[in-house]
């Protein structure tokens, strides 16, 4: 083991060291030299710590009034405000890329405190009138207990912040199990709890494997909701897990998302729109941009431009502001898109730039692949069908709005889309028909907004949504109230029949 900063897990208010007594080291994936931390590799033991604190400290923080709960985030959102640009450097350094990219995550972890924590002088319910005379309805939210939240690699600030805050502004509680490969960011949103005064056993954080700790979270009866990011075939694995117990689930899952290009389109925007659609996140975003339809006339000019584009791309450490974009998150991933890349051109998608890893000087200390763009893709081929996450474009062409409307749900997956046209008619149909979550119209696939509920349809997600007040459906359960103070037995449906 190398020497570096050694981080704890966070239990009940304390950093402690995993009971299993091991760590492992976090490595920056643009510069294998470059040791950010070791971190712990945590066990049963620690799950159970975990869950001990966090189902302890629920029996008072349910009973703190969420005003005041709400005033602990806006102080925890002022904390990240402050230390925003450290922690997007750390960001990069753990998960690659870019900073504009890492400043934004942050700022999507601030954005999501500052809106929740403004949510506890709402969690509007309803009071609505009785059929019956002298009685009151209502409805109100409560807390449901202790939340266990496994959480991606790719948003290592931000889709955390998803989870934890609303959760906790209606009142449960949390244990975190972040990513392997990005522990440092929510050891830095763990601090800013810390600092800011959530009581102890609120929030708590065990790092390690997902095989290892995900059973034991998922496993306890006292854990009572589980958030889960990431892919479809885990996702799965977790609802079926949850489902004896009939557990709360909120699974966000893989997406296979479409660009639309009409032949009125601009272009110029669109090519925008698609690079940094497929390219921003080294293409690793649930939202990427995956799959370009573009219509027959327009689509040799529009790949022309978009490939000239896609080769001028600077890929690098992003560290360097000058970069446009960096690394494969690990080596496994890396090989996984380099995997695609051969299927692609073994399939007989014509190869217009790219499709490999970036070799030689400062490239060898890392995970660095090409911008890559197939052209003449069909829909029978498995770049177009299959989750690539990586810096891969699939184009295809359609002749009517009809074909690209067809082809644009021709997947298992609806979480993001978008439109390029200047036809009003056409952006409205397609908002109608595309089966997706989330779309856009001449905006990319990505840029999702926190006051918006978050999510996909079909193989993509469970129902639920992340973000908004629609993640308070999540982590609350609906409690209808009638209060009859008419002094007499007043029976619904029945003494109101005449």
């Amino acid at each position: 083991m190398s020497s570096g900063t050694v981080y704890k897990n966070y239990i009940n208010g304390k950093w402690v060291e995993s009971k299993s007594g091991k760590t492992f080291e976090n490595l920056n994936p643009a510069d294998k030299t470059d040791l950010i931390g070791v971190f712990q590799k945590s066990n049963a033991e620690d799950v159970k710590a975990a869950i001990d604190a966090a189902a302890e400290a629920y029996k008072k923080w349910r009973l703190v009034p969420a005003p005041k709960r709400g005033e602990i985030l806006y102080r925890v959102a002022a904390r990240l405000t402050a230390n925003k640009e450290q922690y997007a450097r750390d960001m990069t350094r753990e998960m690659g890329k870019i900073l504009i990219e890492t400043r934004g995550d942050v700022q999507e972890a601030i954005d999501m405190t500052y809106y929740m924590a403004g949510e506890g002088r709402r969690l509007f319910g309803m009071t609505t009138p009785s059929e019956l005379p002298n009685k009151f309805n209502m409805t109100i939210r409560q807390p449901v207990g202790v939340c266990a939240f496994i959480t991606p690699w790719n948003f290592p600030m931000a889709i955390p912040s998803w989870k934890m805050m609303p959760a906790l502004i209606c009142g449960n509680t949390i244990v975190i199990k972040p990513a392997t490969d990005t522990p440092m960011s929510v050891v830095n949103l763990m601090q800013a709890c810390d600092a800011e005064g959530v009581p102890p056993g609120v929030v708590n954080m065990v790092t390690g494997s997902g095989g290892a700790l995900g059973d034991a979270l998922i496993g306890d009866d006292r854990v009572k909701i589980v958030s889960f990011t990431g892919s479809t075939e885990i996702g799965r694995k977790v609802s079926e897990a949850c489902a004896p117990k009939f557990k709360h689930v909120c699974l966000e899952m893989g997406g296979k998302n479409v660009q639309i290009v009409m032949d009125d389109a601009n272009l110029d925007l669109a090519v925008e729109g698609a690079l940094w659609g497929a390219f921003g996140t080294t293409g690793q975003r649930c939202t990427a941009t995956s799959r370009l339809i573009i219509h027959k006339d327009v689509a040799q000019k529009m790949t022309a431009m978009l490939v000239d584009r896609a080769k001028a791309l600077k890929v690098g450490n992003g560290l360097d502001e000058s970069v446009n974009m960096g690394p494969c998150v690990n080596e496994s991933q890396m090989n996984t898109v380099l995997g695609y890349m051969e299927i692609g051109k073994k399939d007989g998608a014509k190869l217009l730039c790219g499709g490999g890893r970036l070799t030689g000087g400062n490239y060898d200390k890392g995970y660095f692949l090409q911008p890559t763009i197939f052209g003449e893709v069909t829909t029978k081929m498995r770049i177009w069908k299959e989750e690539i996450f990586g810096p891969v474009l699939s184009i295809g062409t359609f002749s009517s709005f009809d074909e690209a409307i067809a082809m644009a749900n021709d997947t298992a997956y609806g979480l993001s889309a978008s439109l390029y046209t200047r036809d009003v008619n056409k952006a409205y149909a397609a908002m109608r028909d595309v089966y997706t979550g989330i779309f856009y119209v001449n905006a990319p696939t990505i840029g999702a907004e926190t006051h918006l509920p978050f999510g996909g349809t079909k193989e993509t997600g469970n129902g639920h949504r992340e973000a908004a007040t629609a993640a308070l459906d999540v982590f609350s359960e609906w409690k209808s109230i009638y209060v009859d103070f008419s002094g007499t037995i007043q029976r619904a449906q029945i003494d109101n029949a005449d």
